[in-house]
């Protein structure tokens, strides 16, 4: 086991002790990047595990991109193309972020960029996809603009389409 309560929560799979507690870290003021070394260490004791920890990577990246100024809208899990468009459209953000841990969420990649291109907005919204097992081909496949296994990665790439946006 590891030494601090985050790695240890993030190793049980206790979501809401991870979420709360990046939440804190951060607020905090504590480094971005000394709360990823943790959940890395926490990472590391799960090995292979039964189940599904999908909302943890989706909440960590929330919570780094909100503690850089980014104001996210969080759709939560299992969201269908049609709630990501309608999002859009209501907010006019400029970068949708989709989240898949396992691999039947590319094909649903793929009908969300197409739902948004149907809806004529593909040219106002740069789109990136993250997970673990998402790949330079997945990001192909689902016609997005970037991808990244990264959280901190992926708040990079946000900060360079948001001062493309500019």
């Amino acid at each position: 086991m590891t030494d601090s309560e985050l790695s240890k929560a993030l190793a049980e799979l206790d979501e809401q002790k991870v979420s709360t507690l990046v939440r804190k870290r951060i607020g905090s003021g504590v480094d971005a990047m000394s709360v990823i070394k943790e959940l890395q260490e926490g990472m590391d004791t799960l090995g292979t595990v039964k189940g599904d920890i999908h909302n943890i990577g989706k909440d960590i990246v929330a919570v780094l991109l909100r503690a850089s100024g980014f104001e996210v809208y969080d759709l939560s899990v299992d969201v269908p193309p049609t709630v990501f468009v309608n999002k859009l459209i209501e907010t006019r953000a400029p970068i949708l972020g989709m989240s898949g841990l396992l691999t039947p969420a590319f094909e649903s990649m793929k009908e969300t960029v197409k739902a948004v291109e149907a809806a004529g907005l593909r040219n106002k919204v740069k789109i990136i996809i993250g997970g673990g097992v998402v790949t330079e081909l997945v990001k192909k496949h689902a016609g997005a603009d970037a991808f990244t296994t990264d959280a901190v990665e992926g708040v990079e790439m946000c900060k360079q389409f948001a001062k493309g946006a500019k």
